[in-house]
């Protein structure tokens, strides 16, 4: 048989002795998803909060994490980003959105609840709610998981956080670290992709006081998944462990305004690492604080602001890689909030924050792009 070729072509038969094409042959070759049975069982899927995932390569995966951001529209970055037209390129420039779109998995602190009901926390001095509609923008936004572990989830009450809940339900967006009653509010949410399962956990402990603002969730009641008492928590890392190959753990703690990690972060970042966490992002203090290491998972203690006020701010965009072996690059984008925007810095500005993130981080080392490495 003639071959229109100087190399010998290499054929596959079947039993019966026929050609396979080349296509069939890869597929049998390659090894069996591990996950094939889950992915399979749709409702075994949905009972246990997975979903399955695609990436932009077929080897790794990449995911971003953002701080706060509010879309409530008597506040300043609503309000203005509808003054100059409401589309989203008003409040968020166009490169950082391309980064943010650019992951495959986008994780930002929802700090608001979405309704049109409800009356406010009586007492609080600020109260956030988002129309209903404003879900919208998390699609503009590129975010694909809502992190509701925090302080003004529960600012418009019970019925305000199980409006949270079904509208991000309808809008198909994720989320995590609040629901119905504490099973479901401390329910590790996970992504199968690319043949690994990334699962992400969500605690709050910064309610602190006797009578907090902002209820736990109990057994037959809505609210957050509180971890001042880390135990529960640090339980539901080891079994997130046991059941995927990374855990990220993005947590509401530290104190308002403070660029140092207080007591309560330092006490519980080794604990939670330990307990089985591959990487931990923390936000809450209204500011960045710094990055280190316990054993082998990175820390951000905080990522501050991201979009959220009017104010001139210092922020970031998280971006890491998780390859088959585990992490395999962690990089802190700097960003600038002003003006109610928000958008990647620069030049000077560029070189300035990630000088201050060194300066706060001692015992990493973060390069001219940002790239982090444990000393």
């Amino acid at each position: 048989m003639f071959v229109a070729s100087t190399e010998r072509q290499e054929q596959h038969l079947n039993p019966e002795g026929e050609v396979i094409r080349e296509e069939e042959s890869k597929a049998e070759d390659a090894a069996p998803s591990r996950y094939a049975g889950e992915l399979s069982d749709q409702e075994y899927m949905k009972e246990h909060n997975i979903f399955a995932w695609e990436a932009s390569r077929e080897d790794v995966v990449t995911l971003g994490f953002v701080g706060d951001f509010l879309l409530d529209d008597e506040y300043a970055i609503m309000a203005n980003l509808l003054r100059r037209g409401g589309t989203i390129d008003q409040g968020i420039s166009g490169p950082l959105i391309t980064q943010m779109l650019g992951v495959d998995i986008l994780v930002a602190n929802n700090e608001f609840p979405f309704t049109d009901r409800g009356t406010p926390t009586e007492g609080k001095t600020y109260t956030f709610r988002a129309d209903t509609r404003a879900a919208a923008y998390l699609h503009d936004m590129g975010v694909d998981v809502a992190v509701l572990a925090n302080n003004h989830i529960y600012d418009f009450g019970e019925v305000g956080l199980l409006d949270t809940l079904d509208t991000l339900e309808n809008a198909g967006i994720p989320k995590v670290g609040a629901g119905r009653n504490l099973e479901e509010a401390s329910a590790p949410l996970y992504f199968i992709v690319n043949d690994m399962k990334i699962a992400v956990v969500a605690a709050t402990q910064i309610e602190r006081l006797d009578n907090p603002d902002t209820k736990g969730a109990t057994e037959n009641s809505p609210g957050v998944f509180r971890c001042l008492n880390p135990d529960r928590l640090c339980e539901t890392v080891r079994k997130a462990k046991e059941n995927s190959d990374f855990v990220i753990v993005y947590i509401h703690w530290g104190t308002e305004n403070q660029s140092d990690p207080d007591w309560a972060q330092l006490d519980q970042a080794p604990k939670i690492a330990e307990a089985g966490a591959d990487l931990i992002i923390g936000d809450h203090p209204h500011c960045l604080q710094g990055i280190t290491y316990f054993g082998e998972t990175p820390v951000i203690y905080s990522m501050g602001n991201f979009w959220f006020n009017s104010k001139t701010m210092d922020t970031g965009m998280v971006q890491v890689t998780i390859g088959r072996e585990g992490l395999e690059s962690f990089q802190f984008v700097p960003a600038i909030q002003s003006d109610s925007k928000v958008d990647l810095a620069y030049g000077g500005d560029k070189d300035r924050i990630l000088a201050y993130m060194r300066e706060l981080s001692p015992e990493v080392s973060i390069d001219e792009e940002g790239f982090v490495k444990k000393r």
